[in-house]
């Protein structure tokens, strides 16, 4: 496994854990973390023994949002130079979106500006009540831009706006409220909820999962309904033809756990 300088990967039993390791700053993040994140995500697609990847900040908080230092380079940019550094962010955010595994974030502390989309990317968001939110970027004269498309999924369009047009710092029971996370809780229950969803995901067919996932997406973002009725009929008849729907149908007829469940 490659050697990251401001991310942290670990692998126990079937869930990798990605974690942001710049705790001095409160794993506020740059260019190299940005990348970092983006390499990740893309390669824990191809690594079976992982069935659930969990995002993760060391220490204090989550993220604080962008590095500030890394934004007063930035702020010195040409245009062509500031679109090379957002594309490339914006590709951080839709390898989580579309990783292949179930995600999810696990946020305490703080989750400021574009940690936001780091959260809104992932499948599942669970946060502890006294986090701190806040999309700020328009108390310094910038839009969220990047992490738009998936805070507005979460959120909505009016939800979006009263939190991105505001600015304004909010805890995690609001942030449960705008839905901007699944669920927010005291401190001393967060791991154990989460450790439930794993359980609950480890019962699930891994292949089902990842296809389940390209099958919301196909109809959340890109299908019409009339697209969707053969797309959807298709998926069907050939996972249910599957190494995997076989075994899964078999089992259930039978009364006993499917191959995937140790």
């Amino acid at each position: 496994m490659k050697d990251y300088q401001t991310i942290q990967f670990e692998i126990s039993g079937d869930t990798g854990t990605v974690w942001l390791n710049r705790p001095e700053i409160h794993n506020a993040f740059n260019e190299v973390m940005i990348s970092e994140v983006l390499d990740i995500f893309t390669k824990v697609n191809a690594m079976p023994e992982v069935r659930v990847v969990l995002l993760r900040g060391r220490v204090k908080s989550f993220c604080a949002g962008a590095d500030l230092h890394w934004m007063g380079g930035v702020a010195g940019y040409t245009f062509e130079q500031n679109y090379a550094e957002s594309l490339n962010l914006s590709k951080c955010f839709y390898a989580i979106y579309t990783c292949a595994k179930p995600t999810i974030a696990v946020v305490h502390g703080a989750a400021i500006g574009g940690a936001n989309g780091l959260l809104a990317a992932c499948d599942f968001a669970y946060a502890d009540n006294e986090t701190t939110f806040s999309l700020s970027e328009v108390k310094i004269g910038i839009v969220p831009a990047c992490i738009s498309p998936y805070v507005t999924k979460r959120v909505g369009e009016y939800g979006s706006k009263e939190l991105m047009l505001t600015g304004k710092r909010f805890k995690g029971v609001e942030a449960e409220h705008h839905r901007l996370v699944n669920k927010s809780l005291p401190a001393d229950q967060l791991e154990n909820w989460v450790q439930e969803v794993i359980s609950l995901l480890r019962t699930s067919g891994p292949k089902a999962m990842t296809h389940c996932k390209n099958l919301i997406d196909q109809i959340a973002n890109k299908l019409t309904l009339q697209e969707a009725i053969t797309y959807t009929a298709k998926m069907i008849a050939e996972i249910r033809a599957s190494d995997e729907g076989q075994e899964g149908m078999n089992a259930f007829l039978n009364k006993r756990k499917p191959n995937w469940i140790k």
